[in-house]
């Protein structure tokens, strides 16, 4: 069993390439076109339209002994969220450049991404019929820009025209003795020694054993279209790549990496199997501390098609039904070390998405938390006050598939309002507040003191206690807690505070107190109503002395134009408010690389065509947060009872006034 992902940038031949690898081991008899929209993986009618992959597709097939799920990503950046989630499940990867286009943004950003995670995986370089093609020039662009440690496994023919053909190295050649005598002493004493040979059986031997580490990355040739270079990278799936290892008979493991809605509305989990064997009607965890979920029919893939299973063994991915309330990222049995961590950047804009029809506001919630259900990274929030909602965005072109899915699959039509950047906020000093039970104007049977303090970046929100802990019962130092970690989403200029220190210093309650004869007094007994209501006037009160500054995100980016375009592309970047940081000529080109607000990033794209005759090419990703330029600070609009405006506060929470 082997579980492969196809990953590239857009439009370098990803889906293409996987509907000539069905049609090449025999699962489809006709190959499907992106243009045409008739493809195996793209089955969503935006994809169709769009001629592009938005959500990862799982499609089966076998090679000799071996059997392939083979995986289909998004291209596109702003859909990387996706292929983040497939990452955590594959035992191999090909990643796809094209012969025309070359190493582009993104295909760097993949490829850092499969080394850093040290994923076996094979280059092939498409797009070899097509006019321009330029596959010498590009497998030395690839080398300087992705990793020098690769290796052509053949040469190109007739290179950009119909005839183009893939010839196969036969036997023993320099480059593949020089890049393997790096990591094996014994190949390099006769790397050294001219006149030993190595035969060519102990090289392609040592070749899929660092293949299968990610220390050598072998390049294969061809073309999707015409099929030029297919088999010979069949083989090398089949050859290079290490198969699937986990004990079937194991403590149960697996990892959900995709959620889907069927036709009956109901949840479909994609799940890998690491370790262990999962059965039809076994009760199965997810989640610490929550219920368990019962799996009422297991697809697993097969010869292009999902067959349904009484059971899926390690190794291998399938569909479970039943879990009503499973997510993406949810442990199938024993979590795996490391399942929680995101390998790319989170989302940096945020926009509102306005329903068309004001009676659709309802249905427009229910539909949005759906979606959201099948991509974790892109947040909801949701704003009681003005009944609106916004969602986190990677990029524009999310906004187009957002509102195609939203009519395609719920019937509702939506606008939206301008995109936003996400920022966050960050303690610039320490502030304290407390308030005591019924003193100085306070309304709940609670006393709650707060003291905050900065923490480092990335951190986290970490809450202490200078009180006892059996000085009141745990159920209020546990509201406490709670209302701190959901008021400091919104800090004082509405944007999260995403790392410091609270420190409870103060607390006390009203101890149960009843009438005689009669039942418990709520109007004399603290409840947790009263600290969930009490702790944000404290904790933003404590905010306020401590001071906040607003951080806009910046992007790190990297732009490659023509030497002689260089004047037009400095006076843009000072408006766009980018700061360069270097910049060097490598030939005619000259490389730009510094930071620039996220908010500016589309700006960018959309000029750059301009100003570099169609030559430029933008590399941008999330680095860090900076501080907002002096000037209006950017605030972002609450969507709870402002704690900040005690009178309305108060009004709005207890419906009394207080002076």
């Amino acid at each position: 069993m082997l579980n492969l992902g196809i990953l590239a940038h857009i439009d370098a031949g990803k889906t293409s390439l996987t509907e000539r690898l069905l049609h090449a081991v025999g699962v489809i008899d006709e190959i499907g076109s992106v243009d045409d929209g008739n493809t195996q993986t793209d089955s969503l009618a935006l994809e169709q339209r769009r001629g592009i992959t938005i959500k990862s597709a799982v499609v089966s097939f076998e090679i000799d002994d071996v059997t392939v799920n083979l995986i289909d990503t998004p291209g596109h950046p702003d859909f990387i969220a996706e292929v983040e989630r497939v990452l955590g499940v594959l035992d191999g990867a090909v990643l796809v450049v094209s012969a025309v286009e070359g190493v582009q943004a993104q295909t760097r950003v993949l490829m850092r991404t499969l080394q850093r995670l040290r994923i076996p995986t094979l280059i092939f370089v498409n797009k070899i019929d097509r006019r321009g093609a330029r596959p010498g020039e590009v497998l030395r662009n690839i080398s300087a820009r992705l990793t020098p440690a690769v290796v052509a496994m053949g040469e190109v023919g007739l290179a950009g025209s119909r005839d183009a053909r893939f010839t196969p190295f036969d036997g023993y050649w320099p480059r593949l003795l020089e890049l393997l005598a790096e990591h094996d002493d014994g190949l390099l004493a006769a790397y050294v020694d001219d006149e030993v040979t190595v035969p060519y059986d102990r090289l392609h031997t040592e070749l899929a054993a660092q293949t299968a580490q990610a220390l050598v990355h072998p390049v294969f040739f061809g073309s999707a279209i015409t099929g030029a270079g297919i088999g010979e990278l069949v083989a090398g799936v089949r050859q290079l790549l290490p198969c699937a290892k986990g004990d079937e008979e194991g403590p149960l493991s697996g990892t959900v990496f995709k959620v889907e809605r069927g036709a009956a509305g109901e949840k479909i989990a994609y799940v890998r199997m690491f370790s262990g064997t999962l059965r039809t009607r076994e009760r199965i965890t997810f989640r610490e501390g929550e219920p368990e979920g019962r799996v009422t029919a297991i697809d697993v893939f097969e010869r292009g098609s999902a067959v349904r299973a009484a059971a899926v063994a390690a190794g291998r991915i399938a569909r479970l039904r039943g879990l009503a309330d499973v997510r993406i990222g949810d442990a199938v049995g024993v979590p795996r070390k490391g399942t929680d961590e995101h390998h790319f950047a989170p989302p940096t804009l945020e926009t509102v998405v306005v329903p068309v029809r004001s009676r659709d506001k309802g249905a427009l919630h229910t539909a949005l938390t759906q979606l959201a259900e099948q991509d974790p990274l892109i947040n909801l929030r949701h704003d009681g006050i003005r009944q609106e909602i916004s969602v986190s965005l990677y990029g524009e072109v999310q906004k187009e598939v957002i509102q195609a899915t939203l009519a395609d699959a719920f019937g509702l039509d939506v606008t939206f309002r301008e995109t936003t950047p996400l920022c966050v906020e960050r303690l610039t000093g320490t502030g304290a507040a407390v308030e005591f039970n019924k003193k100085d104007g306070n309304p709940f049977l609670a006393t709650v003191g707060l003291r905050v303090d900065p923490a480092p970046v990335g951190s986290g929100v970490e809450f202490r206690l200078e009180v006892e802990l059996g000085s009141m019962p745990y159920a209020f130092f546990k509201a406490v807690e709670d209302t701190v970690r959901e008021t400091l989403t919104q800090g004082v200029h509405g944007w999260q505070i995403p790392d410091c220190t609270v420190t409870m210093t103060h607390s006390g309650y009203s101890p149960r107190q009843s009438h005689a004869h009669q039942r418990f007094d709520k109007s004399m007994s603290s409840t947790g109503a009263d600290f969930r209501g009490l702790t944000p006037l404290v904790l933003t009160t404590a905010l306020l002395r401590a001071g906040t500054r607003v951080h806009e995100p910046l992007h790190r980016f990297r732009l490659d134009v023509p030497a002689d375009t260089l004047g037009a592309i400095l006076p843009v970047l000072a408006k766009l408010r980018a700061v360069p940081r270097s910049t060097r000529t490598l030939g005619p080109v000259a490389v730009l690389e510094g930071w620039v607000p996220a908010a500016q990033v589309h700006g960018l794209e959309q000029r750059l065509p301009g100003l570099t005759r169609g030559e430029g090419e933008l590399e941008s990703v999330f680095d860090h947060y900076a501080p907002v330029a002096p000037g209006a600070v950017p605030e972002r609009p609450r969507t709870d009872h402002n704690p900040l405006d005690r009178g309305e506060y108060l009004l709005n929470l207890t419906r009394r006034v207080v002076t």
